[in-house]
């Protein structure tokens, strides 16, 4: 069994481990927290720190999306969001990045629905990281 950091330990009792792809049952938390301990090694303040700069890259990035005018724009920022997401466990965030990556690759347009619910997603990781950081030790 997977260890999990003080702070997974603090917030979610039990986590739900999810990978790209896999079906998106609804997860405890937007982000899994047992992921992102092994991703930092169990580092405590390394989570932290990932989370401040996926936040940053998160909201960077999904304002270049809202702003894409083009296909490769759209897809080169959805690609992006999807692997950023992918790497800290915000599995909500990456699986529908990935499906309208996969809608432009099938030559699809991308329809205004499926940018709102990954920006309600966006803004429900969001969120969550905010309330972790909050709660962060000096």
């Amino acid at each position: 069994m997977a260890q999990r950091s003080a702070a997974a330990k603090a917030i979610v009792p039990q986590a739900v481990h999810q990978t790209i792809g896999a079906p998106t049952p609804r997860l405890e938390r937007p982000i899994d927290l047992v992921h992102l301990a092994k991703q930092c090694m169990g580092d405590e303040h390394l989570e932290y720190e990932v989370l401040r700069m996926y936040d940053t890259t998160l909201k960077t990035y999904f304002g270049r999306l809202q702003l894409a005018s083009t296909h490769d724009e759209l897809t080169l920022t959805l690609h992006s969001i999807k692997g950023a997401s992918g790497g800290v466990g915000a599995f909500s965030v990456a699986n529908l990045a990935m499906a309208a990556e996969k809608e432009l690759q099938a030559g699809r347009p991308i329809s205004p629905e499926r940018i709102d619910d990954l920006g309600l997603a966006v803004e429900e990781v969001r969120s969550f990281i905010a309330h972790m950081l909050d709660n962060a030790p000096d």
